[in-house]
C-alpha cells in the first residue's frame, strides 16, 4: 500500500502541469454544459381544469411539454402526424405523470385539410382550450411539397400554425385567459420573407427556406398579438436552444464525415428535449407574463429580435399572404 502510495505521488509530481490542464478544461466543459443548458422553469401553477393543445408532442421538446403540462394536472391533447408513435407517447406520459386525462389527436400539418379537419374536432368535442403550443417543425428537409403544394419548410411551420389558430381563435377567446405559445428559433435572425418566391421555386436552399419558416413564426406571432389586443388571449414565441433531437435527420446525412465526426462530439454539450421544453413551458404558465404579449423568448427570459422581425408592415403583408394561401377570408 505504501509502494502504491509513492507511486501515485511520484506520477502526480512528474505530471502536474498536465494535470492541472485536465482538471481546468474540464471544469470548463462542466461550466460551458451548464451555461448551454439555459434556464428552468421556476412556476408551480396548477393546471386542473385547463386544456392544453401541443402539435408534434409524440417527440422531442414537444413529448417534455406534454409531460410537463400532465403533471399540472391539465387535460393534454397531442396533436400528431404518426398516431403510432402519438399512442406510445400518450402511454408514457400517463404512467409517468399519473395523469390519464391525455389524449391523442390526428393533425398533418402538411395538410390543410387535417388542420381543418382537427381544429372542427376540437371545436365540437372540447369545452374549452386555454392553452395552445405550436410546437411541431420541420427543418431542412429536400425540396417537398405539401400536399396542397406549399414548400415544405413553410407550409408546416407557418402554414399550418397559421392556419390551426385562427381556426382555433374562438375556441380560445372562450376560454381567456389563454395562450398561444409558438416555436421559432434563433435562426430566424438570418431570415428573410421571400414574399415574390415564397415557395422558393426559383431559388430553393434547405437553409434559406428554414430561416425563411422561424422568421415568419416571429412575425406571426408578432402580428397576431395585435389583432388580439383586448381579448384575454395573449402570444409568445421562442427559441429553444440547439437540442438532441431528431428535427435535424434531413440536415445531418447531407454533411461532410468531418462535420458529422464533430457534431456528434458537440451533441454531447447541448441541449437535452427537458432543457429545450424550458422556454416553451415558461411561456405557457408563467405567472408575470400574464399581461405580456408578442415577444420573443430564449432561456426562460425575453430576448431582442432581429430588425426584419420588427418590421410591422412586413408582419401584416405575411399575415395576408398567408390567408390567401390557406384560404381563410
Amino acid at each position: 500500500m505504501e509502494n502504491y502510495a509513492e507511486t501515485i505521488k511520484e506520477f502526480v509530481e512528474n505530471h502536474a502541469a498536465g494535470l492541472t490542464v485536465v482538471l481546468v478544461a474540464g471544469a470548463g466543459v462542466l461550466a460551458l454544459r451548464r451555461w448551454l443548458a439555459g434556464g428552468v422553469c421556476r412556476s408551480k401553477v396548477r393546471l386542473e381544469g385547463k386544456t392544453v393543445v401541443i402539435t408534434g408532442a409524440n417527440t422531442g421538446i414537444g413529448k417534455e411539454t406534454a409531460l410537463d403540462m400532465a403533471k399540472r394536472g391539465a387535460r393534454v391533447i397531442l396533436a400528431c402526424r404518426d398516431m403510432t408513435r402519438a399512442r406510445i407517447a400518450a402511454d408514457e406520459i400517463r404512467q409517468t405523470s399519473g395523469n390519464g386525462n391525455v389524449v391523442v389527436k390526428k393533425l398533418d400539418l402538411a395538410s390543410l385539410q387535417s388542420v381543418r379537419d382537427f381544429a372542427k374536432d376540437i371545436q365540437e368535442n372540447e369545452e374549452r382550450l386555454d392553452i395552445l403550443i405550436n410546437n411541431a417543425g420541420v427543418m431542412m428537409c429536400p425540396k417537398w411539397k405539401t400536399e396542397d403544394g406549399f414548400e415544405m419548410q413553410f407550409g408546416v411551420n407557418h402554414l399550418g400554425h397559421f392556419l390551426l389558430t385562427n381556426c382555433l381563435l374562438d375556441q380560445l377567446k372562450k376560454s381567456a385567459p389563454s395562450r398561444i405559445v409558438i416555436v421559432s428559433s434563433l435562426a430566424h435572425e438570418k431570415g428573410q420573407i421571400h414574399f415574390d418566391d415564397i415557395n422558393l421555386d426559383k431559388d430553393y436552399d434547405r437553409v434559406k427556406s428554414y430561416r425563411q419558416s422561424k422568421l415568419a413564426n416571429v412575425l406571426f406571432c408578432r402580428e397576431l398579438a395585435t389583432r388580439l389586443q383586448g381579448t384575454g388571449v395573449t402570444t409568445y414565441c421562442l427559441h429553444p436552444g440547439v437540442i438532441r433531437t431528431d428535427l435535424g435527420r434531413h440536415l445531418f446525412p447531407t454533411l461532410a464525415l468531418w462535420k458529422r465526426i464533430l457534431a456528434m462530439s458537440f451533441m454531447m454539450l447541448i441541449k437535452s428535449p427537458w432543457e429545450g421544453a424550458q422556454t416553451t413551458i415558461y411561456c405557457a404558465v408563467d405567472e408575470s407574463l400574464e399581461n405580456v404579449s408578442g415577444l420573443y423568448y430564449s432561456d426562460c427570459a425575453p430576448k431582442k429580435v432581429a430588425p426584419q422581425a420588427l418590421d410591422d408592415a412586413a408582419a401584416k403583408r405575411l399575415w395576408d399572404l398567408s390567408a390567401s394561401m390557406v384560404g381563410l377570408a
